[in-house]
């Protein structure tokens, strides 16, 4: 046969899907939906009547959650759309680095550090006065479709 060696390297998660189905017509506001392969919370759903041609519509605009841009999308309402898995996980902050990446603690014990600053200015503004400061601070983390970022800060107390 052959003597190569292979070697594969999985870049690949679990396996678990990024996103889940779920039909339009059940998307309410306030929720989550995938639009143009982001993952955006739902400002407003509006709903056309049934016309000639058969299926009512609904009308989405969308919040993306990582970089606050607006964005739209109509489907049938009888179809299905892709829902992101969103979660939110919080972490206490342990350094901020010179190149603004932080360097956070999870509940196992490990350190997590592929994280960048938040781009939203007051809540970096809040982070870096924070810690500065020498004030406990627990992160937020919002988490979807393989996309990780700082959403919200708390201070739990000075050192």
């Amino acid at each position: 046969m052959s003597d190569e060696e292979h070697h594969f390297e999985s870049k690949a998660d679990a396996g678990a899907s990024k996103t889940y189905p779920q039909q339009a017509g059940t998307i309410r506001k306030n929720g989550y939906i995938v639009i143009k392969n982001r993952p955006c919370k739902v400002v407003e759903v509006s709903t056309s009547k049934t016309g000639k041609h058969g299926h009512a519509k609904c009308h989405f605009v969308g919040i993306d959650i990582f970089n606050a841009k607006k964005l739209e999308d109509i489907v049938p309402s009888s179809h299905n759309c892709d829902v992101p898995h969103v979660t939110r996980t919080d972490y206490q902050l342990i350094d901020i680095s010179e190149d603004g990446f932080v360097s956070l603690l999870t509940e196992n014990g490990n350190t997590k550090d592929d994280l960048r600053l938040p781009t939203d200015e007051t809540l970096l503004a809040q982070i870096k006065d924070g810690f500065a400061e020498g004030k406990d601070l627990v992160v937020t983390v919002m988490s979807a479709m393989g996309e990780e970022q700082i959403c919200a800060l708390k201070d739990i107390g000075p050192k």
